[in-house]
Protein backbone atom coordinates (compact mmCIF):
# COMPACT_ATOMS: atom_id res chain seq x y z
CA UNK A 1 0.00 0.00 0.00
CA UNK A 2 1.50 3.33 -1.07
CA UNK A 3 -1.45 5.70 -0.75
CA UNK A 4 -4.96 6.06 0.59
CA UNK A 5 -7.67 4.83 -1.75
CA UNK A 6 -10.46 7.06 -3.03
CA UNK A 7 -12.84 5.34 -0.59
CA UNK A 8 -10.44 5.99 2.29
CA UNK A 9 -10.25 9.68 1.37
CA UNK A 10 -14.04 9.97 1.32
CA UNK A 11 -14.26 8.39 4.76
CA UNK A 12 -11.49 10.66 6.04
CA UNK A 13 -13.35 13.74 4.83
CA UNK A 14 -16.57 12.53 6.43
CA UNK A 15 -14.88 11.99 9.78
CA UNK A 16 -13.12 15.32 9.49
CA UNK A 17 -16.42 17.12 9.01
CA UNK A 18 -17.80 15.41 12.11
CA UNK A 19 -14.74 16.37 14.16
CA UNK A 20 -14.86 19.97 13.01
CA UNK A 21 -18.60 20.20 13.69
CA UNK A 22 -18.85 18.32 17.00
CA UNK A 23 -15.44 18.45 18.67
CA UNK A 24 -13.67 21.61 17.50
CA UNK A 25 -16.41 23.95 18.87
CA UNK A 26 -16.35 22.12 22.22
CA UNK A 27 -12.60 21.81 22.50
CA UNK A 28 -12.17 24.47 25.16
CA UNK A 29 -14.80 22.88 27.40
CA UNK A 30 -13.30 19.42 26.85
CA UNK A 31 -9.80 20.72 27.57
CA UNK A 32 -10.43 23.15 30.42
CA UNK A 33 -13.94 22.39 31.68
CA UNK A 34 -15.55 19.45 33.42
CA UNK A 35 -17.14 17.86 30.36
CA UNK A 36 -16.40 14.12 29.99
CA UNK A 37 -15.94 13.00 26.36
CA UNK A 38 -18.39 10.09 26.35
CA UNK A 39 -21.50 11.84 24.96
CA UNK A 40 -19.60 13.02 21.89
CA UNK A 41 -17.95 9.62 21.46
CA UNK A 42 -21.30 7.86 21.61
CA UNK A 43 -22.65 10.29 19.02
CA UNK A 44 -19.65 9.54 16.79
CA UNK A 45 -20.23 5.80 17.07
CA UNK A 46 -23.94 6.15 16.33
CA UNK A 47 -23.40 8.58 13.44
CA UNK A 48 -21.06 6.22 11.61
CA UNK A 49 -22.71 2.97 12.69
CA UNK A 50 -19.60 1.87 14.56
CA UNK A 51 -21.70 0.58 17.46
CA UNK A 52 -23.86 -1.51 15.14
CA UNK A 53 -20.82 -2.95 13.37
CA UNK A 54 -19.37 -3.88 16.76
CA UNK A 55 -22.66 -5.50 17.79
CA UNK A 56 -22.86 -7.56 14.59
CA UNK A 57 -19.23 -8.69 14.91
CA UNK A 58 -19.79 -9.66 18.54
CA UNK A 59 -22.92 -11.66 17.73
CA UNK A 60 -21.15 -13.54 14.93
CA UNK A 61 -18.25 -14.44 17.20
CA UNK A 62 -20.50 -15.59 20.04
CA UNK A 63 -22.52 -17.70 17.60
CA UNK A 64 -19.34 -19.37 16.33
CA UNK A 65 -18.11 -20.06 19.84
CA UNK A 66 -21.45 -21.57 20.83
CA UNK A 67 -21.19 -23.88 17.85
CA UNK A 68 -17.72 -24.92 18.96
CA UNK A 69 -15.88 -23.16 16.16
CA UNK A 70 -12.64 -21.23 16.43
CA UNK A 71 -12.58 -18.41 18.95
CA UNK A 72 -11.05 -14.96 18.71
CA UNK A 73 -7.49 -16.18 18.20
CA UNK A 74 -7.88 -16.58 14.45
CA UNK A 75 -7.33 -13.51 12.26
CA UNK A 76 -9.02 -12.79 8.96
CA UNK A 77 -6.87 -11.91 5.94
CA UNK A 78 -7.33 -10.37 2.53
CA UNK A 79 -8.54 -7.03 1.15
CA UNK A 80 -11.52 -6.88 3.52
CA UNK A 81 -9.24 -7.26 6.55
CA UNK A 82 -6.98 -4.50 5.22
CA UNK A 83 -9.96 -2.22 4.60
CA UNK A 84 -11.27 -2.97 8.10
CA UNK A 85 -7.90 -1.97 9.59
CA UNK A 86 -7.90 1.25 7.56
CA UNK A 87 -11.43 2.08 8.73
CA UNK A 88 -10.30 1.70 12.34
CA UNK A 89 -7.17 3.84 11.89
CA UNK A 90 -8.66 6.75 9.94
CA UNK A 91 -10.94 7.91 12.82
CA UNK A 92 -7.96 7.75 15.21
CA UNK A 93 -5.89 9.96 12.92
CA UNK A 94 -8.68 12.47 12.43
CA UNK A 95 -9.63 12.64 16.11
CA UNK A 96 -5.99 13.21 17.07
CA UNK A 97 -5.79 16.28 14.88
CA UNK A 98 -7.89 18.03 17.53
CA UNK A 99 -8.43 15.83 20.56
CA UNK A 100 -5.99 12.94 21.17
CA UNK A 101 -7.46 12.43 24.64
CA UNK A 102 -10.75 11.26 23.16
CA UNK A 103 -8.92 8.48 21.32
CA UNK A 104 -7.38 7.32 24.59
CA UNK A 105 -10.73 7.33 26.39
CA UNK A 106 -12.40 5.45 23.53
CA UNK A 107 -9.55 3.02 22.93
CA UNK A 108 -9.23 1.94 26.55
CA UNK A 109 -12.96 1.25 26.77
CA UNK A 110 -13.85 -0.43 23.47
CA UNK A 111 -10.29 -1.62 22.90
CA UNK A 112 -8.22 -2.67 25.91
CA UNK A 113 -10.99 -3.42 28.41
CA UNK A 114 -13.32 -5.19 26.01
CA UNK A 115 -10.43 -6.98 24.29
CA UNK A 116 -9.21 -8.45 27.58
CA UNK A 117 -12.66 -9.95 28.20
CA UNK A 118 -13.14 -11.11 24.62
CA UNK A 119 -9.74 -12.78 24.40
CA UNK A 120 -9.60 -14.52 27.80
CA UNK A 121 -13.11 -14.50 29.23
CA UNK A 122 -15.61 -17.33 29.26
CA UNK A 123 -18.63 -17.23 27.00
CA UNK A 124 -20.76 -16.21 29.98
CA UNK A 125 -18.40 -13.34 30.84
CA UNK A 126 -18.34 -12.08 27.27
CA UNK A 127 -22.11 -12.02 27.09
CA UNK A 128 -22.35 -10.27 30.45
CA UNK A 129 -19.76 -7.51 30.05
CA UNK A 130 -18.21 -7.25 26.58
CA UNK A 131 -21.00 -6.09 24.28
CA UNK A 132 -21.94 -2.91 26.25
CA UNK A 133 -18.24 -2.01 26.28
CA UNK A 134 -17.83 -2.57 22.55
CA UNK A 135 -20.78 -0.29 21.79
CA UNK A 136 -19.77 2.27 24.46
CA UNK A 137 -23.06 1.80 26.27
CA UNK A 138 -20.83 1.29 29.29
CA UNK A 139 -17.39 2.76 29.96
CA UNK A 140 -14.43 0.49 30.64
CA UNK A 141 -11.12 0.83 32.47
CA UNK A 142 -8.06 -1.44 32.36
CA UNK A 143 -6.33 -1.24 35.73
CA UNK A 144 -2.74 -2.43 36.02
CA UNK A 145 -0.55 0.55 37.08
CA UNK A 146 0.04 1.16 40.80
CA UNK A 147 1.52 4.13 42.67
CA UNK A 148 4.80 2.36 43.42
CA UNK A 149 5.17 0.14 40.39
CA UNK A 150 5.60 2.45 37.39
CA UNK A 151 7.32 0.61 34.56
CA UNK A 152 7.77 -2.51 36.72
CA UNK A 153 4.07 -3.26 36.43
CA UNK A 154 4.22 -6.90 37.52
CA UNK A 155 7.28 -6.93 39.76
CA UNK A 156 6.10 -3.95 41.78
CA UNK A 157 2.46 -4.96 41.94
CA UNK A 158 1.06 -4.97 45.49
CA UNK A 159 -2.68 -5.37 44.84
CA UNK A 160 -3.79 -8.78 46.05
CA UNK A 161 -6.49 -11.39 45.84
CA UNK A 162 -6.96 -13.83 48.72
CA UNK A 163 -9.11 -16.91 48.39
CA UNK A 164 -12.29 -16.65 50.42
CA UNK A 165 -13.87 -19.57 52.22
CA UNK A 166 -16.89 -19.71 49.92
CA UNK A 167 -14.82 -20.18 46.76
CA UNK A 168 -14.60 -16.47 46.03
CA UNK A 169 -11.88 -13.90 46.59
CA UNK A 170 -11.18 -10.79 48.65
CA UNK A 171 -9.42 -8.01 46.72
CA UNK A 172 -7.29 -5.23 48.18
CA UNK A 173 -5.03 -2.59 46.67
CA UNK A 174 -4.93 0.62 44.69
CA UNK A 175 -4.35 1.62 41.08
CA UNK A 176 -3.32 4.95 39.59
CA UNK A 177 -3.19 6.68 36.19
CA UNK A 178 -6.26 4.68 35.17
CA UNK A 179 -7.87 6.01 31.99
CA UNK A 180 -11.65 6.33 32.44
CA UNK A 181 -11.20 5.39 36.10
CA UNK A 182 -13.46 8.13 37.51
CA UNK A 183 -16.37 7.19 35.23
CA UNK A 184 -15.85 3.50 34.42
CA UNK A 185 -18.80 1.13 34.73
CA UNK A 186 -16.66 -2.00 34.17
CA UNK A 187 -13.08 -2.41 35.37
CA UNK A 188 -10.59 -5.10 34.39
CA UNK A 189 -8.53 -5.32 37.58
CA UNK A 190 -5.13 -7.05 37.59
CA UNK A 191 -3.62 -8.23 40.88
CA UNK A 192 -1.61 -11.05 42.47
CA UNK A 193 -2.83 -14.14 44.31
CA UNK A 194 -1.59 -13.93 47.89
CA UNK A 195 -0.88 -17.45 49.17
CA UNK A 196 1.64 -16.31 51.76
CA UNK A 197 4.50 -16.49 49.26
CA UNK A 198 6.91 -13.78 48.12
CA UNK A 199 5.17 -11.05 46.06
CA UNK A 200 7.36 -11.58 42.99
CA UNK A 201 6.53 -15.28 42.98
CA UNK A 202 2.78 -14.81 43.08
CA UNK A 203 0.44 -15.76 40.27
CA UNK A 204 -1.18 -12.86 38.41
CA UNK A 205 -4.98 -12.92 38.24
CA UNK A 206 -7.49 -10.71 36.44
CA UNK A 207 -10.99 -9.83 37.67
CA UNK A 208 -13.91 -8.01 36.08
CA UNK A 209 -15.44 -5.51 38.51
CA UNK A 210 -18.53 -3.31 38.44
CA UNK A 211 -18.37 0.26 39.70
CA UNK A 212 -20.84 -0.24 42.55
CA UNK A 213 -19.12 -3.15 44.32
CA UNK A 214 -18.87 -2.52 48.10
CA UNK A 215 -15.35 -1.50 49.06
CA UNK A 216 -14.48 -0.05 45.63
CA UNK A 217 -13.95 3.73 45.55
CA UNK A 218 -12.60 6.06 42.90
CA UNK A 219 -10.95 9.46 42.83
CA UNK A 220 -12.03 12.53 40.96
CA UNK A 221 -10.30 13.10 37.59
CA UNK A 222 -6.64 13.87 38.15
CA UNK A 223 -5.06 17.11 36.95
CA UNK A 224 -2.42 16.43 34.34
CA UNK A 225 -0.24 18.01 31.69
CA UNK A 226 -2.17 16.88 28.61
CA UNK A 227 -4.96 14.65 27.32
CA UNK A 228 -7.44 16.68 29.36
CA UNK A 229 -10.34 15.15 27.44
CA UNK A 230 -9.33 11.69 28.70
CA UNK A 231 -10.37 11.38 32.38
CA UNK A 232 -7.68 9.72 34.49
CA UNK A 233 -8.09 8.61 38.09
CA UNK A 234 -7.22 6.35 40.98
CA UNK A 235 -8.99 3.20 42.20
CA UNK A 236 -9.03 1.96 45.78
CA UNK A 237 -10.14 -1.52 46.85
CA UNK A 238 -10.66 -2.42 50.48
CA UNK A 239 -11.88 -5.95 51.17
CA UNK A 240 -13.86 -6.16 47.94
CA UNK A 241 -15.53 -9.57 47.89
CA UNK A 242 -16.09 -11.17 44.50
CA UNK A 243 -17.24 -14.57 43.32
CA UNK A 244 -15.38 -16.84 40.94
CA UNK A 245 -17.62 -15.68 38.10
CA UNK A 246 -15.64 -12.42 38.09
CA UNK A 247 -12.27 -14.16 37.71
CA UNK A 248 -11.42 -13.74 34.04
CA UNK A 249 -11.68 -17.15 32.42
CA UNK A 250 -13.16 -18.43 35.71
CA UNK A 251 -9.88 -20.22 36.38
CA UNK A 252 -6.60 -19.28 37.99
CA UNK A 253 -4.74 -20.91 35.12
CA UNK A 254 -5.48 -18.22 32.53
CA UNK A 255 -2.06 -16.70 31.58
CA UNK A 256 -2.72 -13.18 32.79
CA UNK A 257 0.86 -11.99 32.18
CA UNK A 258 0.74 -13.08 28.55
CA UNK A 259 -2.66 -11.45 28.18
CA UNK A 260 -1.34 -8.18 29.60
CA UNK A 261 1.62 -8.27 27.23
CA UNK A 262 -0.75 -8.77 24.31
CA UNK A 263 -2.69 -5.75 25.54
CA UNK A 264 0.53 -3.71 25.75
CA UNK A 265 1.33 -4.72 22.17
CA UNK A 266 -2.12 -3.63 21.02
CA UNK A 267 -1.84 -0.32 22.87
CA UNK A 268 1.63 0.40 21.49
CA UNK A 269 0.62 -0.45 17.92
CA UNK A 270 -2.06 2.25 18.13
CA UNK A 271 0.40 5.06 18.87
CA UNK A 272 1.60 5.66 15.25
CA UNK A 273 -1.95 6.59 14.17
CA UNK A 274 -2.25 9.00 17.10
CA UNK A 275 1.15 10.49 16.27
CA UNK A 276 0.20 10.89 12.61
CA UNK A 277 -2.87 12.91 13.57
CA UNK A 278 -0.84 15.19 15.84
CA UNK A 279 1.97 15.64 13.30
CA UNK A 280 -0.41 16.27 10.39
CA UNK A 281 -2.23 19.00 12.31
CA UNK A 282 1.00 20.60 13.54
CA UNK A 283 2.29 20.67 9.97
CA UNK A 284 -0.92 22.12 8.55
CA UNK A 285 -1.06 24.83 11.22
CA UNK A 286 2.63 25.62 10.76
CA UNK A 287 2.42 25.93 6.98
CA UNK A 288 -0.54 28.28 7.26
CA UNK A 289 1.22 30.35 9.93
CA UNK A 290 4.46 30.52 7.88
CA UNK A 291 2.49 31.89 4.93
CA UNK A 292 0.65 34.58 6.89
CA UNK A 293 2.98 35.61 9.71
CA UNK A 294 5.09 38.59 8.61
CA UNK A 295 8.40 39.49 10.27
CA UNK A 296 11.05 41.90 8.98
CA UNK A 297 8.72 42.76 6.14
CA UNK A 298 8.42 39.19 4.79
CA UNK A 299 6.31 36.07 5.47
CA UNK A 300 8.41 33.90 7.77
CA UNK A 301 8.01 31.00 5.33
CA UNK A 302 10.57 32.75 3.12
CA UNK A 303 13.28 32.26 5.75
CA UNK A 304 15.41 29.17 5.27
CA UNK A 305 15.36 28.06 8.90
CA UNK A 306 11.55 28.06 8.88
CA UNK A 307 11.61 26.09 5.64
CA UNK A 308 13.90 23.54 7.29
CA UNK A 309 11.40 23.08 10.12
CA UNK A 310 8.54 22.58 7.68
CA UNK A 311 10.53 20.13 5.57
CA UNK A 312 11.41 18.01 8.61
CA UNK A 313 7.76 17.98 9.69
CA UNK A 314 6.75 16.70 6.25
CA UNK A 315 9.40 13.96 6.35
CA UNK A 316 8.07 12.92 9.76
CA UNK A 317 4.49 12.88 8.44
CA UNK A 318 5.52 10.70 5.48
CA UNK A 319 7.36 8.23 7.70
CA UNK A 320 4.44 7.90 10.10
CA UNK A 321 2.01 7.48 7.21
CA UNK A 322 4.18 4.68 5.83
CA UNK A 323 4.09 2.99 9.23
CA UNK A 324 0.29 3.13 9.08
CA UNK A 325 0.31 1.70 5.56
CA UNK A 326 2.46 -1.18 6.79
CA UNK A 327 -0.01 -1.92 9.60
CA UNK A 328 -2.83 -2.02 7.07
CA UNK A 329 -0.86 -4.36 4.79
CA UNK A 330 -0.08 -6.64 7.75
CA UNK A 331 -3.79 -6.83 8.58
CA UNK A 332 -4.45 -7.81 4.98
CA UNK A 333 -1.92 -10.61 5.36
CA UNK A 334 -3.55 -11.80 8.58
CA UNK A 335 -0.57 -10.75 10.69
CA UNK A 336 -0.09 -8.51 13.72
CA UNK A 337 2.99 -6.80 15.10
CA UNK A 338 5.10 -8.67 17.61
CA UNK A 339 5.64 -6.94 20.94
CA UNK A 340 9.12 -5.84 19.81
CA UNK A 341 7.77 -4.47 16.52
CA UNK A 342 4.99 -2.62 18.30
CA UNK A 343 7.56 -1.23 20.74
CA UNK A 344 9.74 0.00 17.85
CA UNK A 345 6.75 1.63 16.14
CA UNK A 346 5.68 3.31 19.39
CA UNK A 347 9.20 4.52 20.18
CA UNK A 348 9.64 6.17 16.80
CA UNK A 349 6.11 7.55 16.58
CA UNK A 350 6.11 9.02 20.10
CA UNK A 351 9.48 10.71 19.71
CA UNK A 352 8.52 12.02 16.28
CA UNK A 353 5.23 13.49 17.51
CA UNK A 354 7.00 15.23 20.38
CA UNK A 355 9.78 16.59 18.13
CA UNK A 356 7.31 17.96 15.57
CA UNK A 357 5.03 19.48 18.21
CA UNK A 358 7.95 21.25 19.88
CA UNK A 359 9.13 22.59 16.52
CA UNK A 360 5.61 23.83 15.81
CA UNK A 361 5.57 25.74 19.10
CA UNK A 362 8.99 27.19 18.26
CA UNK A 363 7.83 28.21 14.79
CA UNK A 364 4.84 30.04 16.29
CA UNK A 365 7.14 31.80 18.75
CA UNK A 366 5.34 33.51 21.63
CA UNK A 367 1.99 32.64 20.09
CA UNK A 368 2.90 28.97 20.24
CA UNK A 369 3.10 29.20 24.02
CA UNK A 370 -0.44 30.54 24.27
CA UNK A 371 -3.48 28.29 24.72
CA UNK A 372 -5.33 30.23 22.01
CA UNK A 373 -3.08 28.57 19.43
CA UNK A 374 -3.66 24.84 19.10
CA UNK A 375 0.00 23.84 18.85
CA UNK A 376 0.28 24.47 22.59
CA UNK A 377 -2.34 21.80 23.29
CA UNK A 378 -0.92 19.33 20.74
CA UNK A 379 2.53 19.68 22.32
CA UNK A 380 1.14 18.87 25.76
CA UNK A 381 -0.83 15.94 24.37
CA UNK A 382 2.11 14.52 22.41
CA UNK A 383 4.29 14.13 25.49
CA UNK A 384 2.24 11.31 27.00
CA UNK A 385 2.92 9.13 23.95
CA UNK A 386 6.46 8.79 25.31
CA UNK A 387 5.15 7.65 28.70
CA UNK A 388 1.99 5.56 28.62
CA UNK A 389 1.89 1.93 27.45
CA UNK A 390 5.53 1.85 28.53
CA UNK A 391 8.04 4.72 28.54
CA UNK A 392 10.56 5.26 25.74
CA UNK A 393 13.14 3.59 27.94
CA UNK A 394 10.98 0.45 28.27
CA UNK A 395 10.52 0.33 24.49
CA UNK A 396 14.29 0.50 23.99
CA UNK A 397 14.76 -2.36 26.45
CA UNK A 398 12.07 -4.47 24.75
CA UNK A 399 13.55 -3.94 21.28
CA UNK A 400 17.11 -4.66 22.43
CA UNK A 401 16.14 -7.85 24.30
CA UNK A 402 14.37 -9.11 21.21
CA UNK A 403 17.44 -8.44 19.07
CA UNK A 404 19.78 -10.13 21.54
CA UNK A 405 17.58 -13.23 21.75
CA UNK A 406 17.98 -13.60 17.99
Amino acid sequence: MIEWSEQHELIRQTFRRFVEAEIKPNLRELEHGDTPPYAILRKLMATFGIDQVARARFERQIAREKEGEAGPGERAAGPEAADSAAMQLIPVIELCRYCPGMVTALGVSVGLTAAAIMSRGTLRQKERWALPLLTLETIGAWAITEPGSGSDAFGGMKSTARRDGDGGYVLNGSKTFITNGPYADTIVFICKLDEGNEPRERKVLTFVLDKDLPGLTRSRPMLKMGLHSSPTGELFLEDVRVGRERLLGETEDVPARAGAKQTFSQERAGVPAMALGIVSQCLELSVDYARTRVQFGRPIGEFQLIQLKLARMEVARMNLQNLIFRQIEMAGAGKRMTLAEASAAKLYAAQTAMDVALEAVQLFGGNGYMAEFQVEQLCRDAKVLQIYAGTDEIQVSQIARSLLRG
